[in-house]
């Protein structure tokens, strides 16, 4: 398995960050619409990265599955990299703003309603309170879901820089 990572690190990347960003983002829309936990402003911003990075990703994969100069397949490597970075930037000040280090943005009580489908629009942006972005709704060995998602976003940040970078061995 090894000699196959380190053969093709471009590919292997690919599919690995690939994965595992629609584990990360698949998970946060389970905890949404299965375990009720609604998101806040700032859980939906981290997101993001997330959405974009899949499609990025994916056509990392494509291109390293159909043998386009490696070049495209690094580049397309680095810019999941940096939005993994971006992402990991968003879980750092969202933890920041849970741990009352600083102030969160205005809009930080504009979140999701949880999936209902309103008959009437205006009386449910009346009825419906979205989660603070200062209060943790779930904390695991001591992180909250922003906290987590530092650490998940760097790991997938580090597995495309480390296919972006890395030559092939023969």
């Amino acid at each position: 398995m090894l000699a196959i990572l380190n053969r093709h690190p471009d590919r292997s990347a690919a599919v690995l960050v690939t994965f595992g960003m629609t584990i990360v983002v698949g998970s946060a829309l389970g905890f949404e619409h299965i375990g009720g936990y609604i998101p806040c402003a700032l859980c939906l911003m981290q997101r993001n990265p997330y959405y974009i990075g899949i499609g990025v990703g994916f056509l990392a994969v494509l291109s390293a599955v159909f043998r386009l100069p490696p070049i495209i397949t690094k580049v397309l490597l680095i810019a999941v990299a940096l939005l993994m970075i971006t992402g990991m930037g968003l879980g750092i000040y969202h933890s920041g703003v849970e741990w009352r280090f600083w102030e969160g943005p205005a809009t930080c009580t504009i979140g999701a309603t949880g999936g209902e489908t309103p008959v009437n629009v205006l009386d449910a942006l009346n009825a419906t309170k979205a989660p603070s972005c200062t209060d943790a709704t779930l904390r695991v060995l001591g992180l909250s879901f922003a906290g987590w998602n530092v650490l998940t976003s760097a790991a997938l940040a580090a597995i495309a820089l480390w296919g972006a970078l890395r030559k092939p061995t023969v």
